[in-house]
């Protein structure tokens, strides 16, 4: 009666271990690899490169205060690995497949990244996303389908898409971005130099036309739309070969247009001082100079 009376005890301990049920064997052995999760850390000095090359998923960089470069890997499968290795003052950040018959839902891989508010920046990420705030240093970022979005940032930013969208808020730095059918938004910029062009796009400016500060939107077809206050100086060149331009500013010499072939419209003057240099062309899209809400 004691032995009976000792073993189911034991048993059930044994069950709620995992022990004796193939069920909750298979579910531990899932949930390491679902949630599976990898954090390395980097000493550093100033200014440190990093360099981020990601085929599929989210990339997100902070800037914190600390003089290291933490990476958080989250992969979906063990069809890639990541690696993070570091030369120097550079941090390469490689995410690579493992596996020949992987799918292309297998390769998906979220990384969180922390770095050094003076970084440098390379990114690469084909399909997901490019998330980063709060650095300072310059940045290169190229991706196929990925969106970028950048907040707070400085420096010199290269910005490279295929299909991807570009969105920059509060960031005062020089600015070049090219896509061949991404959006772009540039809200609430100090920048002194802003050079976007994107050839079926839309094209969003709502920011500050600093003095001696050039500004050059392009694309084929799409709408270019630029926010101005009444106390903004600039310069302003705007046509369209086929499309119409929209002015809602008081130019001196007073607005006035200049037809081009086929339906196309031209706009040319000085609002205030014209402190600034503001380019806006397209080929057969639309352009609106609006007064800022």
């Amino acid at each position: 009666m004691r032995t009976q009376a000792t073993q189911p005890a034991s048993f059930h301990q044994w069950k709620k271990a995992g022990l004796l049920v193939p069920g909750l064997l298979i579910l531990g052995v899932a949930s390491a690899s679902a949630g599976d999760r990898l954090t390395q850390h980097f000493r550093v000095d100033p200014h440190p490169v990093v360099a981020i090359h990601n085929p599929s998923g989210t990339v997100t960089v902070r800037a914190w205060t600390k003089s290291e470069v933490m990476v958080v890997s989250d992969r979906s499968t063990p069809s890639v690995e990541v690696d993070a290795s570091q030369t120097g003052n550079r941090v390469d950040i490689l995410t690579r497949q493992v596996s020949d018959t992987a799918a292309p839902g297998d390769l998906r891989t979220d990384l969180e990244i922390s770095v050094p508010q003076d970084a440098e920046l390379e990114i690469h990420d084909d399909a997901g996303g490019v998330n980063v705030s709060d650095v300072l240093g310059d940045m290169n970022v190229e991706t196929i389908a990925a969106g970028v979005d950048l907040e707070d940032a400085a420096g010199y930013l290269n910005v490279k898409t295929v299909d991807g969208s570009f969105q920059c808020v509060h960031c005062s730095g020089r600015i070049e971005v090219s896509s061949i059918s991404g959006n772009f938004r540039f809200i609430d910029i100090h920048s002194p130099y802003v050079r976007a062009q994107t050839s079926t796009g839309n094209i969003s400016f709502n920011g500050e036309f600093l003095p001696n500060a050039t500004y050059r939107l392009k694309n084929y077809s799409g709408v270019i739309e630029v926010r101005f206050s009444p106390g903004d100086s600039f310069d302003l060149s705007a046509s369209s070969i086929r499309g119409k331009v929209h002015n809602e500013a008081r130019l001196d010499p007073p607005s006035h247009h200049h037809f081009l072939p086929r339906l196309g419209s031209a706009l040319f003057g000085t609002l205030n001082s014209g402190r600034a240099s503001v380019e806006l062309s397209s080929f057969d899209g639309t352009i609106n100079i609006l007064k800022r809400d």
